[in-house]
């Protein structure tokens, strides 16, 4: 098996000559976040194929759409449900030759979000699309099964986080009664000191993002979860958000992070970090200036990241986990 396909298995950092640009033997790459080697295998597979950058990005999160406990459940049906008990699914995919993208958010009822994402890239002139409406887009156009995304287990973690009587964790603020203590219903009250972060147990939440880089150093990338578990129903994150979830972009790499999605919203990280490798940052410096600009807001959070490039200063950052105080 070549190494690309298993160096992310150890958080590996591989740095070649800083003054090099990728020689055609060193492509294909491919980056998947966390420990998801099937993902990988697969989108290897696909990309050493006849597949392209975009198909191998698809395949990657189709592997855990179709198969949650191999990525640690944090990707697909099952599991994880919000505060109604539902389970929904977002996603993304961006080609960096074109920037066109696709994504899906909240959507219900279609296990590879993945693939209805890359419908609404190459075959609509919209960017993202969400809910319930994104669902039928998927059954009617796309073809894609109708079927629940529910599981015994995702019936049992909602049985048992409504009726341990405080709804922990959850995620509304200055509302009353307080909703530390309480399941609600809630009403608003005066805004008091806002907490701005929630901490999040790495479980609670988490993403499969991948970066592909072809043998034509084609770049694409993508993103597929099911979000915060006992989320606000209706809640969408970071992941089909372009520049927060992932980026791509043929002149120069892609990027692709994954944390506290309504942080990451508001600072795109991984589109932040390529347009700093554009402007001849390394990888790790690139990461690093985006993931310092969260500090002024006083946050503590946990954002996994990593980069590709086909420019100078060349790093692989398979996983760089900084922590923010």
């Amino acid at each position: 098996m070549n190494f690309r396909c298993v160096f992310h298995l150890f958080f590996a950092f591989l740095s070649c000559n800083p003054n090099a640009v990728l020689a055609s033997d060193e492509l294909p790459v491919v980056l998947v976040t966390w420990k998801y080697p099937e993902a990988t295998i697969g989108a290897w597979d696909s990309i050493t194929g006849s597949g392209s950058a975009v198909d191998a990005v698809e395949k990657a999160c189709n592997i855990c759409e179709d198969n949650p406990s191999i990525c640690r459940d944090s990707v697909g049906f099952g599991n994880k449900v919000d505060d109604r008990g539902d389970v929904t699914l977002d996603a993304m995919i961006m080609d960096g030759i074109t920037h066109d993208v696709g994504a899906v958010g909240g959507i219900g009822r279609v296990k590879r979000a993945i693939s209805a994402a890359r419908f609404v890239m190459e075959h609509t002139r919209h960017s993202l699309l969400i809910g319930e409406q994104a669902a039928i887009f998927a059954h009617n156009f796309g073809k894609l099964p109708n079927e629940s995304l529910q599981t015994e287990r995702s019936r049992n973690n909602y049985e048992t986080w409504s009726n341990n009587r405080t709804c922990q964790p959850n995620f509304w603020e200055n509302v009353t009664p307080d909703p530390s203590s309480s399941c609600g219903p809630y009403s608003p009250a005066e805004p008091s000191s806002r907490e701005i972060l929630h901490e999040l147990d790495i479980d609670d939440h988490d993403t499969i993002g991948i970066v592909v880089i072809d043998e034509d150093s084609n770049v694409a990338c993508g993103t597929s979860t099911n979000g915060l578990s006992y989320k606000i129903a209706g809640r969408v994150g970071d992941s089909p958000i372009v520049g927060a979830g992932c980026y791509a972009d043929n002149d120069v790499g892609g990027a692709a992070a994954t944390g506290n999605g309504d942080i990451m919203i508001r600072l795109l990280p991984s589109y932040q970090a390529v347009e700093n490798m554009r402007r001849g940052m390394s990888p790790s410096e690139a990461s690093a200036e985006a993931l310092s600009r969260s500090r002024t807001n006083t946050m503590n959070s946990v954002v996994p990241s990593f980069l590709q490039t086909k420019k100078a200063n060349m790093e692989l950052h398979v996983m760089v986990i900084v922590q923010l105080i």
